[in-house]
């Protein structure tokens, strides 16, 4: 897979072993048979490593884990929750500002684009970086678990000063064997429609966020960019 991924010096510098492993193989061919079968495939090759093109492993300071993209036309972009600007919010990109609006008093309005805290330090994660177009999780399975993963236990280990966000079971799972100390873990419902309620809305995260990076001598998250 390698040699179709484009990541920069510094990332490979971290990752690129994995690269060559028999998981990453496999998943490259699972791609490839996707492709030629017709399928759709979301978000763009060309986008699916955007996290890591929008954040240098060595800026990061936040890590904001997701699913999988969105899988309706137009909507992912290679940023965990995120869309391009000009493409209505989704519901739990919603209920993330609704909760940017009652801890910090930020309006983003309806751009949907999280470049601007990517550009920041924060890593913007799926756990699996593509999808069949309309079928949520029709990649899990394949790899990009195992994948991100070693994306995390890595930064984990190199990053002694890292706030890790972790929304809904799925995620909160996905941290549970890194090594965490000195870290901020924030654990809570996932922002879906279907469970905000239960723990998301009120938790408070980017306030919080930005207090541990201040008492850490870090430059805290404009979240309004």
């Amino acid at each position: 897979m390698s040699n179709s991924v484009r990541l920069s010096e510094a990332w490979l510098a971290l990752l690129g072993d994995l690269f060559e492993q028999p998981f990453m193989r496999s998943l490259k061919n699972f791609l490839l048979a996707e492709k030629a079968s017709g399928k759709r495939v979301f978000p763009p090759a060309k986008q699916m490593f955007r996290a890591f093109d929008a954040t240098r492993p060595e800026q990061v300071k936040v890590v904001i884990i997701g699913q999988d993209p969105y899988h309706g036309p137009g909507q992912a972009n290679g940023l965990c929750f995120s869309v391009n600007q000009g493409v209505p919010l989704p519901p739990s990109l919603e209920n993330i500002y609704r909760e940017l609006r009652d801890d910090l008093g930020i309006d983003r309005g309806g751009n949907g684009d999280l470049g601007g805290w990517a550009a920041q330090g924060v890593l913007l994660l799926n756990a699996m970086l593509s999808v069949r177009a309309h079928q949520a999780a029709s990649h899990q399975g394949q790899g990009w678990e195992q994948f991100t993963d070693q994306v995390l236990q890595r930064l984990c280990s190199q990053q002694e000063r890292l706030a890790i966000i972790a929304w809904g079971a799925f995620a909160a799972k996905k941290i549970d064997s890194l090594p965490l100390t000195g870290k901020l873990v924030l654990r809570s419902a996932h922002p879906s429609p279907l469970s905000a309620h239960r723990g998301f809305f009120g938790s408070r995260p980017f306030s919080r966020v930005n207090t541990y990076l201040e008492q850490q001598g870090l430059t805290p998250i404009d979240w309004s960019r």
